[in-house]
């Protein structure tokens, strides 16, 4: 393992221990594993990821393994040994594996790659890398994108192989890339964006070198695909610092290529807040919602709260008393996040989601000192649907101003809605908001059969329920026939014309 360097010898030496405690942990498994690739004429070594996450005391089950076996060949090794095994990555080389071992006393889930000694490159305008075996983990470690992600432990010895120098780097929290950050960036763009995401997990600042290279070649970006950007995108999102990666990514130009929506907003000054633009409002609007977070990060409500005034530099005004306004940005920006969410590749149902908080995340500012009826508060809830609790969250987030006074004044009345919604649900069941007649009632008080008339009366006791909340039955259908007799005695459409 790794000895302690003279430069820093502290911070090493609790590195090596947090290593020895992660790597003796997994052992049972990783060692067993080795063994195998022995046996069989290989050798096998925990790499990348695995080994910076066990040198920063936070390695977890998943994992990264590199070996001179071809593929074929880690698939006759594996086979017999893991639980499971499969092959989605056997064209870039790597064969996936789950392995279940009784580790200290419990019984634990391992998830395993297993990759082939490879190097990686693009042309000028490949979006798939071209993928060639090497013969050594000199030349696998030379080809991976961080000094970071360049160490290695063979095993079962427990050799430490760091022939970059990512454990100084580690112990001073920087990224650099083993050659030239040029190299590596052409050989496979996406660690552009790479470096804004271990920036914004890892908390560690990127070189200077690193930035300008990324700076010169954000363009670079475009040769690879939405799939690929967006998956990094979203570990970025989600990471523990966001703002650091998001902000990364704007500096360099980056952000224009992959969401240039974001860097749009730098320019722009809200109207509520003029001490700040909206891009600096969107980065703590983002950190609050990351703070009221309950279960984990949460993409749908992170994504919301970075996109949710995307819609304002398209609907600035100057006004004649020297105010600026973006009216219906939120419907504008509803629609811009549906595009750009689209063109990235997300599931519908993500992108529907999404939009649907960035459309309503001013609703709220309509309720005033609580003046909404009953009606327009059960609207609220019916329009958020299964968003109600992350729109509360968006909603809450939203406010950024410095002036305590107006900031406590919004936090109370938004209490008082959540209160209201809380004793409407109680007597209501306000999440499952239906008419108080179905479908077959309504056909058999009109004795009519299936058709488009019973969507319209389904639609007017929809609207009668949310004007007046629940009605008894009898009520309910005599106001159906009322609308029904209304309805009839309206003159017939000519529908010839």
């Amino acid at each position: 393992m790794p000895n302690a360097n003279e430069d820093n010898p502290r911070a090493l030496s609790q590195v090596q221990q947090r290593a020895v405690s992660e790597l003796l942990r997994v052992s049972p498994v990783a060692d067993d594993l080795a063994r195998r690739f022995q046996e069989a004429g290989f050798s096998l070594a925990l790499v990348g990821g695995s080994v910076r996450d066990a040198l920063l005391g936070r390695l977890g089950n998943d994992l990264d393994f590199t070996t001179d076996a071809r593929p074929e060949d880690v698939l006759k090794i594996v086979r017999p040994w893991a639980d499971a095994v499969w092959e989605v990555g056997i064209a870039f080389g790597t064969v996936g594996c789950q392995k279940d071992a009784r580790v200290d006393g419990v019984e634990q889930r391992f998830e395993i790659e297993v990759t082939t000694y490879r190097s990686e490159a693009y042309d000028r305008t490949s979006r798939k890398p071209e993928v060639s075996y090497g013969d050594s983990i000199e030349e696998d470690l030379v080809r991976r994108d961080f000094t970071v992600n360049a160490m290695a432990v063979a095993l079962p010895e427990k050799e430490f192989i760091d022939p970059h120098g990512g454990l100084d780097d580690l112990a001073e929290r920087i990224l650099r890339t083993p050659g030239t950050p040029e190299e590596s960036f052409s050989d496979d763009p996406l660690r552009m964006m790479r470096a804004a995401r271990f920036a914004a997990q890892l908390d560690f600042d990127v070189a200077p070198e690193v930035v300008a290279a990324m700076t010169a070649m954000a363009e670079r970006i475009e040769i690879v695909s939405a799939e690929r950007v967006r998956d990094e995108l979203n570990k970025l999102i989600l990471a523990a610092h966001p703002r650091k990666g998001l902000a990364l990514l704007v500096d360099t130009g980056l952000a224009a290529h992959v969401l240039p929506e974001l860097p749009e907003l730098r320019l722009e000054r809200d109207e509520h807040h003029r001490h700040k633009d909206v891009y600096d409002h969107t980065l703590i609007v983002l950190e609050q919602a990351m703070a009221l977070e309950e279960d984990g990060p949460d993409l749908r409500l992170r994504l919301a709260a970075l996109l949710h005034d995307i819609g304002k530099p398209k609907t600035r005004r100057f006004e004649k008393d020297g105010r600026v306004s973006f009216h219906h940005h939120e419907v504008v920006g509803a629609k811009m996040t549906k595009k750009r969410m689209t063109a990235l590749k997300y599931s519908n149902e993500l992108v529907k989601d999404v939009s649907r908080l960035v459309e309503l995340h001013l609703r709220f500012h309509g309720y005033g000192t609580g003046e909404w009826t009953d009606s327009a508060v059960r609207r609220y809830v019916r329009d958020a649907g299964p968003l109600l609790d992350r729109l509360h969250k968006l909603t809450r987030s939203d406010c950024t101003t410095r002036n305590k006074r107006k900031a406590n004044a919004l936090s109370r009345a938004y209490d008082g809605l959540e209160e209201r919604i809380a004793r409407l649900q109680e007597q209501e069941e306000l999440d499952a908001i239906r008419p108080d007649l179905d479908g077959n009632e309504i056909m058999e008080i009109l004795g009519v059969g299936p058709g488009p008339v019973i969507g319209q009366a389904y639609k007017f006791l929809l609207e009668l329920r949310l004007e007046n909340g629940p009605m008894e039955r009898d009520a309910a259908a005599a106001a159906l026939k009322e609308w029904w007799a209304a309805q009839s005695a309206q003159p017939t459409q000519n529908t010839d014309s």
